[in-house]
């Protein structure tokens, strides 16, 4: 490991309980920040209401000053109940498709968040992943916590350990097989990050309006990466919440994150085109193995300050 990551695991990876709430209230109440937490979801029925329910007791309504300014569910093209499940526990609701009318949504993850910075105002936006199972309202005011104490912190990533089924720390199969080698191989400054494609992050909304959103399963490696060749390494920073569980994907759908992964990386490589953006996958029939061949993302949004809609909404 370099030197300068040696460094920066001593200097910028913290617990969330360094960071007691009233700390984080009287530092918010001072510098008269905003936070926006942003839940990108699509058929969470039987999570979201929980985590937005925590949110709201723990970081709203239950304090003398709210940590939590603005609490947003973006639904992005559910089929169940999520949207009414979200708005009922307390949470506004935004679908994918309201937002920007002008340009034509695309799947993806990605495109959702960056979608989400044109109906949030918050001076940090506060991502979380709406399939969290025992939710700790430490998810968010850990990672928050930093950019409200040190103004020299732009981007923070949770860390945790993750569990797949009763085996501990067997969860994050895509970031050991595919997003530590990459990072670790072609940006080794990032090699520190514990959890580097997790959903749960907090950036300052000065740096996030700067970056390119690649639409998919890429959009967490691709703005780390940027990130650091935007403001650099001791900008960045990774809290421990604890444990994290959720719903796990089935194998191909691993494979399809990690193509798209992948192409996020090659992109920022060499800034190039991939021959054939196509990955294909198997799968057992009656008559022996079926191919089935799925698009790899290809797309990336451009940074939110060159959208005239975000630039108008700004000026007024």
């Amino acid at each position: 490991m370099l030197e300068e990551v040696e460094r920066w695991l001593a200097d910028r990876s913290w617990s969330a309980a360094d960071r007691p709430l009233d700390q984080l209230l009287s530092a918010k109440r001072a510098a008269g920040t905003t936070v926006s937490v942003v839940l990108p979801a699509l058929d969470e029925e039987a999570t979201v209401g929980d985590i937005v329910e925590v949110i709201r007791r723990d970081l709203i309504e239950g304090l003398p000053v709210p940590l939590v300014d603005e609490l947003v569910v973006i639904d992005s093209g559910s089929t169940d109940g999520t949207a009414e499940v979200a708005a009922k526990a307390g949470a506004r609701v935004v679908h994918r498709d309201e937002i920007l009318p002008r340009i034509p949504a695309l799947h993806g993850k990605g495109e959702v968040l960056w979608r989400s910075l044109l109906v949030t105002t918050g001076d940090i936006v506060c991502f979380v992943d709406a399939d969290l199972r025992d939710f700790s309202a430490a998810f968010v005011s850990g990672i928050v916590g930093p950019l409200l104490t040190d103004p020299d912190v732009q981007f923070v990533k949770a860390m945790y350990d993750r569990p797949l089924g009763d085996a501990p720390g067997q969860g994050g199969r895509v970031t050991e097989l595919v997003a530590r080698p990459l990072l670790n191989l072609h940006w080794p400054r990032l090699a520190g990050f514990v959890q580097p494609l997790g959903g749960e992050y907090a950036v300052r909304r000065s740096l996030l309006e700067r970056l390119p959103f690649p639409v998919g399963y890429g959009v967490e490696l691709g703005l780390l990466v940027d990130a650091l060749h935007t403001v650099g390494l001791d900008a960045l920073a990774q809290v421990d919440v604890g444990v994290r569980l959720h719903r796990h994907q089935d194998g191909q759908a691993l494979g399809r994150m990690a193509a798209a992964i992948y192409r996020t990386a090659q992109l920022r490589l060499s800034r190039g085109h991939l021959v054939r953006p196509e990955l294909t996958q198997f799968d057992r029939g009656p008559d022996g193995f079926v191919p089935h061949t799925y698009a790899v993302d290809t797309e990336e949004r451009p940074p939110m300050r060159d959208i005239e809609e975000y630039a108008r909404r700004r000026v007024a």
